[in-house]
């Protein structure tokens, strides 16, 4: 099973960037899926998490407003929608497939992960 992040980059700050994140080996349209960021010398932390039909979305209460997450079970892939980016943001950023159908900010519900992308914001 592989998730692969794809979409980081540099940005200014009030830039916006769109993160994707694809499935290989298997579907996960049954899963709930998060996005969970970590930035240096800091722990990794949710980002947001969406249900199996896309329908229930949780977020982080700093990029509330912010970002979006989405998914497409056809493509077997999520989406974060960035805008308005901060260099708060600025963080290594990934994927994961929770072993529930519902969202979930708890990561301990997420079994499998996927290699991260880097986000830099700069100011």
């Amino acid at each position: 099973v592989q998730l692969q992040a794809f979409g980081g980059g540099l940005v200014q700050a009030g830039g916006s960037l769109r993160l994707s994140c694809t499935a290989s080996r298997r579907t996960f349209s049954n899963n709930g899926m998060g996005w969970f960021r970590q930035a240096p010398g800091k722990e990794r932390e949710f980002v947001g998490g969406i249900d199996w039909r896309g329908d229930a979305t949780k977020y982080l209460d700093s990029v509330k407003g912010r970002f979006t997450i989405s998914r497409d079970n056809a493509k077997n892939t999520i989406y974060l929608q960035m805008n308005s980016l901060e260099p708060e943001d600025t963080a290594i950023y990934y994927c994961a497939a929770s072993i529930f159908a519902r969202s979930s900010a708890s990561e301990a519900d997420y079994r499998y992960w996927g290699r991260g992308t880097q986000v830099t914001v700069s100011s």
